[in-house]
């Protein structure tokens, strides 16, 4: 899929999808999910090499792993809607016996999930892992990975990033979703972190980013940069700069939605704003 408004239109519905979800079951991560939409609907039809079907290896082809499952919802939905499982099973969105938990986990076997990411500040280490046994197999694909700015705050990132760099690992894409924004407040007010990009190129990283995150365009001009930067010895960091709840004005720019649903009433607002494109489930 390369039609521009293809992949806006495809967005727009997974904003709905994620409005719907999160309703229903009165709970979940809709700001960073709706920040998060125009990222892995460009990942997942244009950007990574994906073979038919799924299978835990990931052999011969990209592997993305998502690092912040709190935002789940807009996994599934682009799951869903790439093919990995139906669509309507996005109707049982955190429901008992779900396969579609509220974050991530591997014992429902989900297509699309290779790991549980409850816990914050450990996909990278993972994808790190993950990087090396490519190499190891001699598999020239890329791991792709996505990770919160607030989520930097956990130490074991940067362990990682460390290892990353001092180990050669240029078969990894590590993107940061600078959207300023955590659970308790802006990411400054909690805990600033001070230049992100100066830190990962401190840390040994080649460094890209994308101003307009919520752009399909210019997402997918920034990963084809970020992917032209790999096999050079050094891993390649991504600071996407998105806008938490984009799509939604009432969501947008403050952390309140970060993990709150909207009613009965907000949820018609949301959806007034994202006219249905391709079908609701």
């Amino acid at each position: 899929m390369s039609n521009t408004q293809q992949l806006e239109d495809l967005t727009t519905q997974v904003r709905r999808d994620i409005l719907r979800m999160v309703h229903k079951v009165n709970s979940g991560h809709p700001g960073g999910s709706l920040g998060c939409a125009e990222f892995f609907v460009a990942l997942y039809t244009n950007i990574m090499d994906r073979k038919e079907g799924f299978d835990m290896d990931g052999k011969e082809e990209d592997v993305f792993f998502l690092s912040n499952g709190h935002i789940s919802p807009v996994f599934y939905s682009v799951l869903a809607r790439s093919g990995y499982f139906p669509v309507e099973e996005l109707n049982t969105f955190r429901l008992i016996n779900s396969r579609l938990q509220g974050h991530p986990t591997t014992h429902e076997d989900l297509p699309g999930i290779r790991i549980a990411s409850g816990s914050l500040g450990q996909g990278m280490s993972v994808a790190l892992g993950a990087a090396q046994v490519k190499k190891l197999n001699n598999d020239s694909h890329l791991i792709y990975s996505l990770h919160g700015d607030g989520e930097l705050q956990e130490g074991q990132n940067w362990e990682a990033i460390m290892y990353a760099s001092g180990n050669n690992v240029d078969n990894l894409i590590c993107t940061i979703d600078l959207n300023g924004q955590q659970i308790d407040g802006a990411t400054d007010d909690v805990l600033p972190m001070g230049s992100i990009k100066g830190k990962f190129e401190a840390f040994g990283w080649t460094v890209v980013e994308i101003e307009e995150g919520n752009n399909i365009e210019a997402i997918l001009n920034g990963m084809a940069i970020a992917k032209s930067k790999t096999g050079q010895g050094k891993p390649v960091c991504v600071l996407l700069k998105t806008v938490m709840g984009n799509g939604v004005d009432f969501m947008m720019h403050t952390h309140a939605w970060h993990g709150k649903a909207p009613n009965d009433e907000q949820l018609a607002t949301g959806l007034a704003q994202n006219a249905e494109t391709l079908g609701d489930y």
